[in-house]
């Protein structure tokens, strides 16, 4: 062990130590780093938490890109069909990173019974479709199951079951409106097979998700004509990048968007998580470097007797300062441990219990998402320490200027 540990234990250790004049100021900086931790740690998680959850809701019902008539314009609806006979379907060969892709028609529709009526979107998807999204987000019955037979269930919001007091296994009328408005309108009977919540109301209260064929035969088109294709990434990160990629290899007659460019308002307001994160943790290290630079402060000022005994025995200054960085160090180890380990049980219990709530209507979630990740967490707990530690070097070099014989008549 080398003397600069030995005599900063000696001196942490101390029963003096503890009962001097900056044990106080000690203390608030700890607790000061602490805080700073729990601080930082519940706004990562919560920050890129409901990142994540937003993107999952907005790609879980539109896919991550999808791929349609160049002359769509985004509608709701589908109303050119384009053939599945493509070269990226069902596998899209010469791009890589993408997971699936799966085929999806629109069409505007009204749900009436005998008291009420909602105006709804029926999208109609596929056998090859990915349910794992709406698994997580039903709440009754089950999802339905589409094969080469047309199917007449559905699954339904729970928002548009409430209005219009639905339930599970019941059978509904949906109106479809035709394009020529001297005809009447198409009925089709369709059977309630399970209910969804996924508390994006701007979703929930417009679609249903039912069979593609229902679409095909109303609209007319061919077994093999579909709206267009939904492709699912592998890393939502690549997302730009992949989107460029699959618009260079469509035929000039398809276009094709992201939904970063589909709901550019959503992905806006989601990125401005990323500078509120980065400005409480710029906050909170100044805080806490701050307190812990007055503490270091406070401890040379009682200890300058010993500093100059030291240099009176011929100790270098930079040996003196490793003393008191090794008990700055000490100190901020300690708020870090006390601070993950607050932080963190704080995060866990919000995960596993979702005790804090939000409302739907803003947030698109109801409770506080959280996201835990070993690669943040030790990212974090490091930059912490290299930063205070690089903070404290500075007034570590007060030492350098005690005079030794000044130092050991200081009272």
């Amino acid at each position: 062990m080398n003397y600069e540990l030995f005599i900063a234990k000696r001196l942490i250790t101390s029963k003096k130590y503890k009962s001097s004049i900056s044990s106080p100021i000690i203390k608030i900086g700890m607790i000061a780093i602490a805080l700073g931790i729990i601080v930082m740690l519940i706004s990562i998680a919560t920050g890129i938490g409901l990142q994540k959850k937003i993107r999952e809701k907005v790609s879980g019902f539109n896919g991550h890109i999808q791929i349609v008539n160049y002359d769509s314009n985004n509608s709701l609806v589908s109303v050119k069909p384009i053939s599945t006979k493509q070269p990226f379907y069902p596998v899209f060969q010469n791009v890589k990173g993408i997971q699936s892709v799966q085929v999806f028609a629109q069409k505007a529709g009204i749900i009436k019974t005998k008291n009420d009526f909602e105006g709804i979107i029926i999208k109609g998807v596929g056998a090859d479709y990915n349910w794992n999204f709406f698994k997580e987000y039903l709440v009754d019955g089950a999802l339905p199951e589409y094969t080469d037979k047309r199917s007449d269930a559905i699954l339904v919001s729970k928002s548009i079951a409430d209005r219009l007091h639905l339930q599970v296994a019941d059978t509904i009328a949906v109106w479809f409106i035709r394009a020529n408005p001297n005809k009447l309108p198409q009925i089709r009977k369709l059977f309630i097979k399970g209910i969804y919540k996924s508390d994006f109301l701007e979703f929930d209260n417009t679609f249903v998700i039912g069979d593609i064929k229902h679409i095909q035969r109303l609209n007319k088109w061919k077994p093999d004509e579909v709206g267009g294709f939904e492709v699912l990434l592998e890393d939502f990160d690549q997302i730009d990048t992949l989107s460029k990629e699959i618009r260079a290899e469509l035929p000039p007659t398809l276009n094709s968007y992201s939904i970063k460019e589909k709901f550019p308002y959503v992905f806006e307001w989601i990125s401005l998580f990323d500078s509120n994160i980065i400005a409480i943790i710029i906050i909170m290290v100044l805080v806490a470097g701050f307190n812990m630079v007055t503490a270091l402060l406070v401890l040379i000022l009682e200890r300058t007797q010993m500093i100059g005994i030291l240099k009176a025995l011929g100790d270098t200054d930079w040996h003196i300062r490793k003393i008191f960085l090794y008990q700055a160090t000490y100190l901020i180890v300690r708020g870090i441990l006390y601070g993950n380990i607050i932080g963190l049980g704080l995060l866990f219990i919000q995960k596993y219990s979702g005790i804090i709530s939000l409302n739907p209507e803003t947030y698109y979630v109801d409770t506080v998402p959280v996201y835990l990740s070993v690669g943040y967490i030790v990212i974090l707990n490091v930059g912490v320490v290299v930063l205070s530690y690089v903070m404290l070097l500075l007034p570590s070099y007060f030492i350098t200027k005690i005079s030794p014989v000044k130092a050991i008549r200081f009272e």
